[in-house]
């Protein structure tokens, strides 16, 4: 069986864990969190960061930090995971759904001037598969009409747009290390905040609202409930695993990539028969090999080739479902049809993709790939 994901552990984690439990310091901010804060400021450039619980805790950190209130329009792509706009929702925004463009599932930055109105407040672009967004469009539309720009990284560490660290373009960005993710700490987060006025208020939300960082930097003689805020820091057990996954980002980061190549170069000349797409990187982004994905012709096809590549041991999986029809949202919804969101919903399905995956593997996955590719030709489906 080759399953979707397998964890990567360098080895150290255990070690690092261990180290946390017998300093007596395993609350959360101690040596550990210092040295992974220390690791992506001084990689990425970002002004400050600030290690959560997961990348959703970041969002609804960056959602309080640029002041959501009720009635306040937050422009989020629909396809995307519900995390990117719920953050927003638990503050009383009202989302507004953007489509995705043709060529990638990221939000169409020609579309978004389009959905601006009085009462926008933000814009809250996803890179998916650690592709960048067009950031130059949306920064200035940001700059046009006075908005916030904040990066749902989750998917981008160790990406580039134009030669900038994703996340470091925006005034906030979160990032996510989930076990789904190329550096893991479980579950776990960032909030990485550029902007200089969010940095002081970002601690005080981040400690319950209180200003306890700073009683134990020294700046003040005591602490207390100065804001709004909620428990995001993660305990020192979890920066301790993360530390031992950054140390090896560059090993990670390359063994990831190939195995992206690898599947992109299998399988190129099958996308000329029409039934798959490949992944699209424009110019100016960089492939961090956080996914690989295919988009399918129809719904249907998509069905057979995931039932195919499961009788032959290979878990592959669809990705999301567009968020303008969730149970949830589908009667707050402005009646927009998004076509490209919706063709993603149903054509998109992601491969394998783990450190340990082997080239035997891919080429298996590959092969399986091109002889259902061959048997479909002979299939007439029917819209």
């Amino acid at each position: 069986m080759i399953s979707f994901n397998k964890p990567y552990f360098s080895g150290k984690e255990t070690e690092y864990i261990r180290q946390a439990v017998e300093s007596g310091k395993i609350s959360g901010d101690g040596i550990f969190t210092k040295q992974c804060h220390k690791f992506f400021e001084d990689k990425y450039g970002f002004k400050k960061v600030l290690l959560t619980t997961s990348c959703t805790d970041a969002l609804e950190m960056a959602a309080i930090l640029i002041n959501i209130q009720p009635g306040d329009e937050v422009i989020v792509p629909s396809y995307t995971f519900v995390s990117t706009a719920n953050a927003f929702v638990l503050r009383g925004a009202k989302i507004v759904f953007a489509d995705s463009n043709k060529l990638n599932p990221n939000i169409d930055a020609d579309l978004i001037e389009s959905l601006i109105t009085p009462k926008t407040k933000a814009i809250v672009p996803v890179h998916y598969a650690g592709i960048a967004c067009d950031m130059d469009k949306i920064m200035a539309l940001a700059d046009k009409y006075n908005l916030f720009v904040i990066e749902d990284a989750a998917q981008a560490v160790d990406s580039y747009y134009n030669q900038k660290p994703l996340g470091s373009i925006g005034h906030l960005a979160a990032f996510s290390f989930h076990e789904t993710k190329n550096i893991i700490s479980g579950e776990g987060g960032m909030l990485a905040i550029n902007d200089e006025r969010f940095v002081e208020r970002a601690e005080i939300i981040r400690e319950k609202g209180t200003n306890r960082s700073q009683f134990f930097r020294g700046e003040v003689d005591k602490y207390n409930w100065v804001d709004i805020g909620s428990s995001y820091l993660p305990s020192e057990i979890i920066s301790a695993f993360l530390f031992a996954q950054i140390e090896n980002l560059e090993q990670i980061q390359n063994k990831r990539i190939k195995i992206w190549e690898r599947y992109y170069n299998n399988l190129l000349n099958l996308e000329l028969d029409g039934n798959i797409n490949l992944p699209f990187i424009p110019n100016y982004a960089t492939n961090n090999g956080h996914m690989f994905y295919l988009i399918c012709k129809c719904l249907e096809f998509r069905s057979g080739l995931i039932k195919t590549l499961k009788e032959n041991g290979i878990q592959a999986v669809f990705h999301y479902l567009s968020l303008e029809k969730s149970p949830y949202f589908i009667d707050k919804h402005d009646g927009r049809f998004l076509p490209q969101s919706e063709m993603y919903t149903d054509c998109l399905v992601r491969l394998p993709l783990y450190y340990d995956l082997q080239n035997n593997d891919i080429d298996d996955i590959c092969n399986i790939i091109e002889s259902y590719l061959c048997k479909s030709k002979k299939v007439t489906v029917v819209h």
